[in-house]
């Protein structure tokens, strides 16, 4: 079984990553963008075949590793 982690900031959150793209995208002519936010998209191959138990355990890792949840939110998504 595949899952999907993807981990963005939380609302209100500075992100200077996003607002270079933002700026990056202006200079390049793309007007209108007010606003981007950048976060990672985590993709994992796991041994487990039941989808309750593979969701815990992605969890479990998103808390413990994956995500800062100080700033950061996820969302799990089994493939």
């Amino acid at each position: 079984m595949k899952a999907r982690v993807q981990v963005m900031l939380k609302d209100g959150v500075l992100d200077p990553q996003g607002e270079a793209v933002r700026h990056a995208l202006g200079t390049l002519g793309f007007d209108g963008v007010e606003d981007v936010r950048q976060g990672k998209v985590i993709e994992i191959a796991l041994s487990e075949t039941d989808a309750d138990a593979a969701r815990a355990r992605v969890t479990e890792m998103c808390e413990r590793l994956l995500a800062n949840t100080v700033i950061e939110k996820y969302e799990v998504e089994l493939l």
